[in-house]
């Protein structure tokens, strides 16, 4: 199920009778819902299944130093929420921390090597600035030693409910911020 804002804009008379009453402005509000998925039920399908890697991120010297990469309302919404039930989508949007698994399967070329795990304090997903979200992983970036310019791929693989990364190619040792 895909997972959106619902806005209300238009409180019911109770509220809106407590909000004059209280003399403040009306807020409007937003909840997650889930609605019908129109599309793919998975994150393999319509896709090469030896290229799935649905978000592709170039490390940069931030992403080094906190060991959080920073991801998009659309990416999160798109690839990840979608495949989580509400209550896991629900506790990031509202602010929590959300434990996950991530494997790392930068070194598994022909489907034979079994990847590397990460599961600890360091390894989660989190709500940013301005709708935006940061997958902490901070362990892989120090066994992967991963430097500015990486190119990385994620996903949220549904078969095994992990988070699941890919150092793609090694960039140029060069300064983003």
């Amino acid at each position: 199920m895909k997972k959106t804002f619902y806005y209300n804009f238009f409180p019911i008379k109770t509220e809106e009778e407590a909000v004059i009453a209280c003399n403040i402005p009306q807020q409007v509000t937003r909840t997650l819902i889930e609605i019908r998925d129109m599309g793919p039920s998975s994150p393999y399908t319509n896709s090469d299944i030896n290229d799935p890697w649905k978000i592709r991120k170039l490390i940069t010297n931030n992403v080094l130093k906190t060991g959080k990469l920073r991801l998009s309302h659309e990416e999160m919404f798109d690839h990840v929420f979608r495949y989580w039930t509400l209550d896991m989508a629900n506790k990031v949007v509202m602010g929590s921390k959300y434990f996950v698994t991530l494997l790392d399967y930068s070194d598994d070329h022909d489907n034979t090597i079994i990847p590397k795990r990460y599961q600890t304090e360091n390894t989660f997903f989190e709500k940013a600035i301005s709708d935006t979200y940061v997958l902490g992983f901070l362990d892989l970036v120090h066994s992967r030693l991963l430097n500015p310019g990486d190119e990385v791929g994620l996903l949220w693989d549904t078969r095994s409910t992990t988070f699941s990364f890919k150092l793609l190619r090694r960039g140029i040792s060069m300064s983003f911020n």
